[in-house]
This record gives structure tokens, sequence and C-alpha cells, in this order.
């Protein structure tokens, strides 16, 4: 998957995105073959999908650990199933922070695993398996919709209200997974993150195919602690300015702004530049909790970035607040009909 992300991808469509609509068109057409023979193998327990229509950005890891929250407190034991995105290990592991950095297993699911039981794995039917075995009676995907490699219950996509799906091309033309009427017909809802009109032609296309909108917005923890500090920003996530936006709305005043591809691994030199820019301007350096999972086993430099950068918390608030007590219901609900409905107890 892309991460490096073109900038034309999110502007309005141009010459570049036609000019690669055939391989585009021959990417599509692969992706929809894949959704419709894809495995859809049964687990016994119930899972939801936290998806998105595009490459990176949207807020499904925020999304995901809303809602193992409201798992738990619905008294059920959750596990996060990823594939650990650009992690080096290839066999299905259970993510330990005191043992697994970020090159290992990827920096979300890092961030998964400080809130419930975390699996990373290539095989995501052996990584639910595990999870079981663990003693988890929830699943939670981060990802996986356009695979469908195991059977989902419930299945939210996520898209920006700012960004909504770019230029709406698929790769390598634009941001988009796989053809949008293809990824609508396997969704059980969206979920709209954020204000603003770039997600209004989703939100069209879900209403034509009777699928539920819901809103969600991303709250900063604390905003009082950034409030008029003078800031050097950066992030290396799919959405940059999503995150300068929530700093800004918390009152910091940025004065440097660095954005870099999702999941972009500082050097030295970056990191130095960083930290020099900053102490030469006397400003406080603010990033994400994504890149702060991967400078923290740096060396050199980098730690000193680590150590000297505070980390900008934010959380998903569900508009209506019990939306996420909702989307557990439907997904243990759907489950049990999975079960009779093959013969299960």
């Amino acid at each position: 998957m892309v991460s490096e992300a073109p900038p034309f991808w999110w502007t309005r469509s141009d010459w570049r995105a036609w000019m690669l609509f055939p391989a585009s068109w021959i990417y599509g057409a692969v992706a929809r073959t894949r959704m419709e023979n894809a495995a859809r193998i049964e687990v016994d327990a119930p899972v939801i999908c936290i998806g998105n229509f595009t490459v990176g950005g949207a807020g499904k890891t925020p999304t995901a650990l809303a809602l193992a929250t409201a798992a738990k407190k619905a008294g059920h034991k959750p596990g996060f199933l990823s594939r650990g995105y650009r992690g080096n290990l290839r066999t299905t592991t259970i993510v330990d922070s005191a043992q697994h950095n970020a090159r290992d297993v990827g920096d979300e699911p890092l961030l998964l695993a400080e809130k419930a039981m975390t699996v990373v794995t290539p095989d995501r039917l052996e990584g639910a398996k595990r999870l079981l075995e663990q003693g988890a009676d929830f699943i939670i995907m981060d990802d996986g919709f356009q695979s469908a490699a195991i059977c989902f219950d419930f299945a939210l996509l996520v898209v920006d209200a700012t960004r909504g799906i770019g230029n709406g091309h698929v790769i390598p033309g634009g941001p988009v997974r796989a053809p949008m009427l293809d990824q609508m017909r396997n969704a059980s809802a969206l979920l709209v993150i954020g204000e603003g009109t770039a997600a209004d032609r989703v939100i069209r296309s879900a209403g034509r195919a009777a699928k539920p909108v819901y809103a969600g917005r991303l709250r900063v923890l604390k905003p009082r602690s950034f409030k008029g500090k003078r800031v050097l920003a950066f992030a290396a996530i799919g959405n940059p300015e999503k995150f300068f936006d929530s700093l800004r709305s918390a009152g910091a005043h940025i004065e440097v702004e660095r954005g870099y591809g999702d999941h972009h691994e500082f050097t030295e030199d970056e990191a130095a530049d960083l930290l020099d820019l900053a102490a030469k301007n006397k400003l406080e350096i603010i990033t994400t909790s994504k890149d702060m999972a991967r400078l923290k086993d740096g060396r050199g430099r980098i730690a000193e970035l680590a150590v000297k950068s505070r980390v900008l918390q934010v959380q998903l608030d569900f508009d209506p607040a019990g939306l996420a007590p909702e989307f557990i219901d439907r997904t243990v609900q759907a489950f049990k009909k999975r079960r009779l409905g093959s013969g299960g107890s």
C-alpha cells in the first residue's frame, strides 16, 4: 500500500489522474474480483471491521480505540487484529510494548496494544484464532475490509469530512482502494469524522445504498496545556493537516509545521533539523502518538527528538455518544444471527 501519497490525489481530478485511468481501471477490476471472491471464513466471535475507502488518514485508529472502550464497558474482552503495516515480523505475534517496537510490529499496533490485546499477522484467520485462544471474545479488525479474509459481522467505514475520498479515482490515479460501489455494497455503516463538506459525495452514495451515516469528532485531551504555546509541529501520518488543525483548535500557535508521508521513518538529519529549528526559535515540539511510537526506540538525535517532543493526545467522540455501544450491540446481534444460520448453538 502506498504511504507517500501524491498530493494530486487530494485535489480536483486533473490530467495526471486521467492519464493513469487505464491503470486505475485495472487495479479496480482486480480489487473488485478480490472482494467478490474473498474467503470470508467464519470465526467463533463477533467481528467488527474498521475500514476506510482510501489510503490512510481517515481516522481508523481512534475509532478502533473508542470501540474497544465501549466493548469493555459492555462486558467483553476485545482483541485487535492488525496486519502490522511496515512491521518486520512475518509471523502471527501478540504485541508486547515492553518487547516490540514500531519496526517489529508497526506504529499503530503499539497504540492499540495500550488499550487491549493486539495481534499482528499476515494471516488474519490465524490471528483471529490466536486472539480467541488468549481469551478475547470480541474482535476489532483494524483494516482488512477490502480483503475480507475472515467474515465480519459489522463493517464501519470511516471517512474524513475535510478530505473525503480525494479526487475519487482508484489507485494509482487516486487514493481509493477499490471501486466505491463495491466497497459501499459491503459496508454496514459510514462514519464521518470532523466537520466539512468533502465527504458529501460519499454520504450521498451511502444514502443511495441505504447505508446509515453517523458522525464523530476528534477531541483534544488536556487542550489548556497547549493554549498560547509557540510550537514546532511535525507529523508523519496519513493526513498531517488534521493534526495541525487539532493543535490550532487547542489554542497553540504553530510557528513551524512539517508534514511527512504516512509511517515515515525519520533520519538522524531530519531529527537534527527539527531539534535545531525548535531550539533556534525557542519553540515547543509537538507531534502525534503514532510518530512517538516510531521515535521512542530510536538512537542519537532521533532519541533526543522523542525526549523533547510532546504528544497531542486525541480521542474520538461519537455523536450521539451512545453510538459506540450501539455498534458493539449490532455486531453481537449479527454474530448471533450468523451462528444460527451456520447451525451454531
